[in-house]
């Protein structure tokens, strides 16, 4: 009776441990799949990234090799975006300057004449030799004639002064600059 219960009992312990073991091995399978899960999600979400970021890198080479059409006296004229900005920047360096030296001529009461000023005439202040001379000139001088204006009349018609800062409205600007990206 003794060995009976000994091997029942032994009978018993084989099935409890197999039970036990069986269904661990049940759960560790579905843990490996639920991570196998969440590393597929990972990959794709690293892939959708990575794929944003090439785009983004065509876009901004794409822009860094634009090419623009600057109009100027009846003919076009081809540049890319450095000689775009820069030719931006002498509209508004002649804005900054003729503004200045509008102020300085109605509070010494000269005419009203830009002309008569050396920094309009030379025409190349802040002059960088990427772009051409004489495109920087004109475009400085654009700038310069409706600066004057509005600081000999004390007025903000052509740009804007925010604490100090002479700025050439952005309409204006376009309207001189006339620049078209190919």
């Amino acid at each position: 009776m003794k060995l009976y219960n000994l091997k029942r009992t032994a009978l018993v312990a084989a099935f409890g441990l197999v039970a036990i073991l069986g269904t661990g091995g049940v759960a560790n399978a579905q843990t490996r799949n639920q991570i196998q899960k969440q590393q597929q999600k990972v990959v794709k979400q690293q892939q959708k990234v990575i794929r944003q970021q090439q785009k983004l890198a065509n876009q901004q080479q794409k822009l860094q090799n634009a090419r623009y059409r600057v109009y100027r006296n009846g003919s076009y004229y081809q540049t890319d975006r450095r000689g775009a900005d820069l030719l931006r920047q002498a509209v508004n360096a002649g804005y900054q300057q003729g503004f200045r030296a509008g102020q300085n001529d109605r509070s010494g009461r000269r005419g009203g004449d830009y002309n008569n000023n050396s920094i309009y005439r030379s025409g190349n202040y802040g002059y960088q030799s990427y772009v051409d001379s004489r495109q920087y000139q004109y475009y400085f001088q654009q700038g310069f004639q409706r600066g004057y204006q509005d600081g000999y009349n004390s007025r903000n018609q052509y740009g804007t002064n925010s604490n100090g800062s002479l700025n050439i409205l952005g309409t204006i600007l376009q309207g001189i600059l006339n620049l078209q990206q190919f």
